[in-house]
């Protein structure tokens, strides 16, 4: 069916994609309670790998397509860093700092995406990307201030900013490096070699980790078995596809702008769903974090 006479239909979809992940990440802070990072990470790629294979038959695009070698080891290397590390890093900033502040460290990722790009793609930064890095940082210290944030300890405020930098860091290396490749391949396929990049090395850290068992039954849990497997759908595949239609049928820079959003639904979800506090200081971080990752973003236009 052909949805472009629709108006406004890829920013709707985009604007869905936001809302959808933003649940996702409150259904994966659930699961997270009881499922290891390693395991949560390691079945939400896995869902989603055995999901795409029937989508990329029913769109007529291949899994395995002839494209050079370098090709699939840049797919699978960029899944490693992207999905399979980051994401980890990404479950435990979550599970120490919880979803609300845990969506303003995610606004990192823009600031990290532009800088690798000045270091690798040979683009420049502007003063109102300067400025909106300034604005991100400055929602850090004022979100995680010690004064008003005594309902996480400081082990956990360090351990959590710490894991969810990294994460952003990662995840933005794994998509650099493939740019000029994301520009002429499918995305449905790319988006599943990633995805066993991913699984590969969870797969290797799982046999080497000392607590492997614990990890695998952990993934089982009866109490959050059901966290885990729709945070996986709506997470891991949902939210993707919805973001692939809205990349598709409204302009890029418009589709970014929405899915940005997804900060904030996660900040109210977390204080709907979680009970996690609303306070002013948070709230001032979210709407600072927000702000600089929309300088960082569209500074250039």
């Amino acid at each position: 069916m052909d949805f472009s006479h629709l108006p406004y239909f890829g920013e709707s979809l985009s604007l869905l994609t936001a809302v959808v992940w933003a649940f996702a990440v409150i259904l994966f802070k659930k699961s997270g309670e009881k499922v290891h990072p390693i395991g949560l990470n390691l079945f939400k790629d896995t869902f989603g790998m055995i999901l795409f294979i029937p989508t990329l038959w029913f769109f007529g695009e291949e899994i395995f397509r002839p494209a050079p070698f370098n090709d699939y080891f840049l797919l699978l290397f960029s899944g490693v860093l992207g999905i399979g590390i980051a994401d980890t890093l990404f479950f435990q900033c979550l599970n120490h700092l919880g979803a609300g502040l845990t969506a303003i460290i995610d606004c990192f990722y823009s600031p990290f995406i532009i800088g690798l790009s000045i270091l690798w793609l040979g683009e420049s930064l502007t003063v109102f990307q300067i400025i909106g890095v300034a604005l991100i940082i400055s929602a850090i210290l004022t979100a995680t201030y010690r004064k008003h944030a005594q309902d996480i300890t400081r082990h956990n405020l360090i351990l959590g900013i710490t894991y969810g930098i990294l994460s952003m860091a990662f995840m933005a290396v794994g998509i650099v490096m493939i740019k000029p490749l994301l520009d002429r391949s499918p995305l449905l396929w790319v988006t599943e070699i990633r995805l066993v990049g991913g699984i590969t090395v969870l797969w290797l850290l799982l046999v080497f980790h000392p607590a492997r068992r614990k990890i695998i039954t952990s993934i089982f849990s009866r109490q959050k078995w059901v966290y885990t497997v729709s945070g996986s759908f709506v997470g891991a595949y949902l939210s993707l596809i919805l973001w692939l239609g809205g990349m598709k049928f409204t302009q890029a820079s418009t589709s970014a702008a929405l899915n940005q959003t997804n900060n904030i639904f996660i900040f109210i979800f977390a204080a709907i769903f979680l009970k996690e506090k609303i306070t002013w200081q948070r709230t001032i971080g979210i709407i600072l974090a927000v702000s600089g990752t929309l300088l960082v973003t569209f500074g250039k236009i």
